[in-house]
């Protein structure tokens, strides 16, 4: 069994940004987005709506305060406004969610954000900190394999360890940037094949052909990659195949 989300609900004003209600009929866990990197109370409240009509469980996409770059900009911040900032977007989302009967069901970071807590025990600590002051039993998504595991495990809150299907790997099990080529992967096979592969607990290849292995319990599949529903498809076809079911970690 293996949890599958999806960035969602990233759309403000007239920008609009990903397939969400089409990503909706594949994923079982929706992050959506709250405010600083994507998102506005219209959206939020639709996308939340949207996903408990779907039986899709619910959790918070925090970010950085960088709308201008949609959170995949590195900011200095002290521990004490990285909580503050995602206290907040937590309890914006929280809102929508008791209006449509459900409730925040995890965290996790957006961009920059989630790359910098992987390594930074510092950043770390304060976001796991931040989702314990929080309570209501609320998971974190962290990149498995990384410190963050532990760190924000040592917190006192669930860490579900994450991967992902559309992202190239370094052979450290690092994320390759989004400035490098082939970062992103849009061909379904090759995605559906790595979802596959990352459910089974088996080696993936880096972008250097290096053999990587992670113990995840999610994956995900970004609502703004070129195709993001046929890889979604591709994905949930390829899992059913292999006799892997699709179900929320919460």
């Amino acid at each position: 069994m293996i949890d599958l989300n999806s960035d969602m609900g990233e759309s403000y004003g007239a920008y609009r940004m990903g397939a969400d209600e089409e990503l909706l009929a594949y994923v079982s866990s929706a992050n959506v987005a709250c405010g600083f990197h994507g998102g506005d109370p219209l959206v939020m409240d639709a996308t939340v709506a949207r996903a408990v009509a779907a039986g899709v469980t619910v959790g918070a996409h925090v970010s950085y305060p960088d709308r201008a770059g949609f959170g995949r900009r590195h900011l200095e911040v002290s521990d004490h406004e990285l909580i503050t900032d995602v206290l907040y977007q937590l309890g914006a989302l929280e809102a929508f969610c008791r209006r449509h009967g459900t409730a925040v069901r995890y965290v996790k970071a957006h961009g920059a954000l989630y790359n910098d807590l992987a390594d930074d025990p510092r950043l770390a600590a304060a976001f796991g900190q931040a989702v314990a002051a929080y309570g209501a039993d609320v998971a974190v998504l962290v990149l498995a394999g990384s410190p963050a595991v532990e760190v924000v495990a040592d917190q006192g809150v669930r860490v579900v360890r994450e991967g992902f299907a559309d992202r190239s790997y370094t052979p450290a099990g690092r994320l390759v940037s989004r400035r490098q080529p082939g970062a992103v992967l849009t061909d379904p096979a090759v995605v559906a094949d790595r979802a596959t592969r990352l459910a089974a607990g088996e080696p993936i290849e880096a972008a250097d052909g290096t053999p990587v292995g992670l113990a995840v319990e999610t994956l995900c599949i970004h609502g703004d990659t070129p195709g993001a529903v046929d890889l979604a498809r591709a994905v949930r076809e390829t899992l059913a195949a292999r006799s892997v079911k699709v179900a929320p970690f919460a």
